[in-house]
């Protein structure tokens, strides 16, 4: 899904555009028990209650894609009868009127869902009327280009309020406010089917996570039964460990910095597509051509990325990581260079300011300063005083 794709689906979750008809609640204790459930059409909430529904399921789709909005596919299996596709679409179809539907949906959840926090499981049903698009891309909502029926789920954590003192009009005085268990943002979510290219597609699911290194990996297996990619982090540490394997000992700060450089060009190469630039094996490898990696080197790059590919996957398959989203890779938004005892962070688009060089027998990190530095907020001058009225 791009971003087009679920701000579309999202602009819906407002008192003027709102599709939902059907609403289903699970609150679940510290002992993975249902403390209460309800069912409700959503549209005999108060408009309060809508609005407080709204801004959760906003957040269940709100983040980057391919870090807190990740979309997975079915494996054929799970589209099957009896897989987990096909449940997802029969709670679909049932508009959640199925009281048993429902019931499995939650002891699926109950039981795959790994925390000791209680919390609260959210369903919704809506079926969105597709407005047609003109040939410069403005929606006409004159025409009709199907329909996009589909559940959206939000798992809530229930927090207890912070403690605060509040006037109590009773007793006349300020005291300690009763403290609430409320529930928080989303942690986890989804929605299926996806919304590709404003199109119901049932074979992909679009997985919500509010920390990126945080997914709930028995939830998606068993609810979602779909596949996931490796994690935001994951995919850097992937990418890193290609480097490192490729170019072995004789990885240096040059090679860092230009194959950093080169992916940054890769993305802005490709910044109007709708979708995250992604890069398989042959795009990595032009990347560390492009940098100048040797010739001889690179002849060894096939194999030793099917290597690091064994390490992350089950299945020893290279295609099980068939990518890494280029705006995952660290050194893309900044770069950090430490040694034990110094750290330095860096403009990724200024990398032309440090250098190595080899001064008095040892290997130094150079950096080009202008005449003005800042240490601790103090600007200093970065000629010394005494040097300068030589100069």
């Amino acid at each position: 899904m791009t971003d087009n794709d679920i701000k579309e689906i999202k602009k819906q979750f407002s008192l003027d555009n709102c599709t939902i008809d059907h609403i289903c609640g699970c609150y679940v204790n510290n002992e993975k028990e249902k403390q209460a459930v309800s069912k409700d059409a959503f549209m005999s909430l108060s408009d309060e209650e809508q609005h407080k529904y709204f801004e959760i399921f906003k957040k269940t789709l709100t983040g980057t894609v391919g870090k807190n909005l990740i979309e997975m596919e079915f494996p054929l299996a799970e589209e099957a009868e009896g897989g987990k596709q096909a449940a997802l679409l029969a709670l679909r179809d049932s508009h959640l009127d199925d009281d048993e539907l429902i019931d499995k949906f939650y002891d699926l959840v109950i039981e795959s869902y790994d925390t000791v926090e209680k919390y609260y499981i959210i369903l919704i049903h809506a079926i969105y009327d597709i407005p047609g698009m003109t040939t410069d891309m403005i929606i006409n909502e004159d025409a009709s280009e199907g329909i996009f029926d589909y559940i959206c789920c939000a798992v809530c954590p229930v927090k207890l309020e912070k403690g605060t003192l509040s006037y109590d009009p009773e007793e006349n005085r300020i005291a300690e406010k009763v403290r609430d268990w409320i529930v928080a943002d989303p942690a986890h979510g989804f929605l299926f089917p996806e919304f590709n290219d404003r199109l119901s597609d049932i074979h992909g699911v679009l997985y919500y996570t509010k920390k990126s290194e945080e997914m709930q990996e028995g939830f998606i297996d068993n609810v979602l039964g779909a596949e996931p990619p490796l994690t935001a982090g994951g995919q850097a540490d992937f990418f890193n460990n290609i480097m490192t394997e490729t170019l072995g000992d004789e990885i240096s700060l040059n090679d860092v910095m230009a194959i950093n450089d080169n992916v940054r060009i890769m993305i802005r190469d490709h910044s109007d597509d709708p979708e995250p630039y992604l890069m398989d094996k042959k795009e990595i490898r032009k990347v560390f051509e492009r940098s100048g990696i040797d010739n001889e080197v690179m002849e060894d790059f096939d194999w030793k990325y099917d290597e690091v590919v064994k390490t992350v996957s089950e299945e020893d398959e290279p295609d099980a990581v068939p990518y890494v989203q280029a705006t995952n890779i660290q050194g893309i938004k900044k770069i950090d260079i430490r040694t034990p005892d110094i750290v330095i962070k860096v403009n990724p688009e200024r990398t032309d300011l440090i250098e190595t060089r080899f001064i008095d027998g040892k290997e130094c990190l150079v950096i080009a300063v202008d005449d003005r530095v800042l240490i601790n907020g103090l600007e200093v001058h970065t000629i010394h005083r005494k040097d300068r009225k030589q100069s």
